[in-house]
């Protein structure tokens, strides 16, 4: 029930916005996926729900040509809304997954994330579902892991960073050069939680989405860590791209409030 709900709700609306030159940023109203790189050389990072898979498709196609594909496919972590349509993809374009070794167990079968915590704010995921989507799906061979040495397969200029918290092998992306970041679940632009907030993309500061989130002390120090990279744009998974010097206000907020802004006040993950 609760996925088919959060499916009719990316439905309603899927839009693709170019923030750099070779980042294009794939909207799907629950959540977002990226196309990073050029004709030659691109990776896609994260890959929406199970009904994202079409719009990804034709997207890479009106980009790049007929039959082109990736080098690979990137996780953030392994939520069911970031590898909703990962097996599809990975399978017609026979291309390897990339995820930190923490996160392996939940995309080859082996593990099962908690719950969410449908009592988290009394938001968006009381409302669809008392018990949130949390099976692993299982990628087998497909799944590999993330260099230790904090390089990402074919993407040269990028880095991954190690940001546990929404799930204890979460990573976001960050490009030295332009202080581009690709956050994740790490934090984000809109409240989540809130049906109407993510409907209408309201713009609102806020640390990882609270439902799913098991591990606040861990969750801000990561957002702590992103903030001392300066990013010049961030990429969230859930809400409008921020970039400036709206970004670093935003978030020398974020960290300082913490508390305050991102943790729930009730639920089971406080």
């Amino acid at each position: 029930m609760g996925t088919k709900m959060v499916e009719t709700l990316s439905a309603i609306s899927t839009s693709s916005q170019e923030v750099t030159s070779d980042i294009l940023v794939l909207q799907f109203t629950i959540v977002t996926a990226c196309i990073v790189g050029n004709s030659s050389n691109w990776v896609l990072v994260d890959t929406g729900l199970e009904n994202s898979a079409d719009f990804i498709l034709e997207s890479a196609e009106k980009r790049f040509g007929k039959n082109c594909r990736p080098q690979a496919i990137i996780l953030t972590h392994g939520h069911f809304d970031h590898v909703g349509s990962v097996i599809t993809l990975a399978n017609q374009w026979n291309v390897p997954v990339y995820i930190h070794k923490l996160e392996l167990p939940y995309v080859t079968g082996r593990k099962d994330y908690p719950v969410g915590d449908a009592a988290v704010d009394k938001g968006m995921v009381a409302k669809m579902s008392p018990t949130f989507p949390h099976t692993s799906i299982n990628l087998g061979d497909r799944a590999k892991e993330l260099p230790p040495d904090g390089s990402v397969p074919n993407m040269p200029d990028w880095k991954w960073i190690h940001t546990p918290g929404h799930t204890e092998g979460h990573i976001s992306l960050f490009r030295e050069k332009d202080h581009s970041l690709i956050v994740g679940d790490a934090f984000c632009t809109v409240k989540q939680e809130s049906l109407i907030s993510v409907l209408t993309q309201s713009e609102h500061i806020s640390g990882p989405p609270k439902y799913l989130t098991t591990d606040w002390n861990t969750a801000e120090n990561s957002v702590k860590v992103l903030k001392d990279l300066k990013p010049s744009l961030a990429i969230p998974s859930h809400g409008e791209p921020m970039e400036g010097q709206k970004l670093t206000n935003h978030l020398e907020m974020l960290v300082s409030d913490f508390k305050e802004i991102a943790k729930p006040k009730q639920g089971r993950f406080v």
